[in-house]
């Protein structure tokens, strides 16, 4: 079985490995490693990505799995069982990956603390999180939510990795989406969550940086939200600004009177429509 590194730590950005089985499947190789700190999908979290170094040869990794107990890391060139490789996982990717479910296990939890709704859709996107919850919140709600979210943010309070025996986990007050066998890792956030969860996480709420919530959709008789932590929010940020900017430089109007004019832009459209309309009335 396959040594699982990030559980261990989920800093390490580079590893030494044994090759223990490479086979073909199609256009790319399957290969097993004796240990690893690419991260398998799982969890609503995706599959970490990186490289492969061997001699003067640089091999993709570009997904990984879980299969039977096994991780399979899925390469685009051959390497052959006993080999050894380091390692290199894309960092700044693995980061914001645990930016992402650090931040949706805060919400997630004062959620379920607040209204008693349970998460029943997770999944991280590279472009934002989705959060699909059993029950119906008002805008007002969460943006009170968001904020006191960002204030565990704020309190840089550790991310606790635990792992229960059966007779502890049966006095545990925890979340799950799902019936759980074997041993059982529980992820604490002092103040926010107590959840069952297989994915990486920070290890203190300040590396999280922010937490933003997006939209708000009704969708199953719930809602499904949409968030951003971390560079992603910043990144969500900056572009939206610029979008901010390029619109009032068409209407002249500052950035913060842009609604506004987009306002009267809309009320001098509809009059116009009307004036047409009246005219080509008096034509007929």
């Amino acid at each position: 079985m396959t040594e699982q590194l990030y559980y261990q730590d989920s800093y390490i950005k580079d590893f030494e490995a044994v090759v223990l089985s490479c086979i073909p499947n199609g256009n790319h190789f399957e290969a097993v490693l004796d240990r690893t700190a690419f991260f398998p999908e799982g969890g609503g979290q995706c599959a970490d990505t990186g490289v492969l170094h061997i001699e003067n040869r640089e091999i993709q990794v570009f997904d990984v799995q879980e299969r039977n107990g096994e991780i399979i890391h899925f390469i685009d060139k051959e390497i052959l069982p006993g080999q050894t490789v380091i390692g290199e996982l894309d960092f700044q990717e693995r980061f914001s990956k645990m930016q992402q479910h650090t931040g949706e296990h805060i919400l997630s939890g004062l959620v379920h603390h607040h209204f008693g709704y349970d998460n029943v859709g997770f999944h991280m996107g590279a472009d934002e999180v989705t959060i699909d919850f059993n029950g119906v919140l008002t805008q007002e709600q969460l943006e009170m939510l968001e904020d006191e979210a960002n204030e565990i943010v704020y309190a840089n309070v550790p991310v606790k990795v635990l792992y229960p025996s059966d007779e502890e986990l049966k006095n545990l007050e925890y979340r799950s989406k799902k019936e759980l066998t074997g041993q059982v890792r529980i992820v604490e956030i002092p103040g926010a969550d107590v959840c069952a969860c297989c994915g990486t996480h920070v290890e203190r709420t300040g590396e999280v940086g922010i937490i933003k919530t997006r939209t708000m959709i009704h969708y199953k008789g719930g809602v499904r939200i949409s968030m951003l932590c971390g560079r992603l929010a910043l990144l969500d940020y900056r572009n939206r600004l610029k979008d901010e900017i390029r619109i009032s430089n068409f209407l002249s109007a500052k950035v913060a009177q842009v609604p506004e004019a987009v306002e009267k832009l809309k009320q001098e459209s509809q009059q116009k429509d009307g004036h047409i309309g009246e005219m080509w009335r008096q034509i007929f």
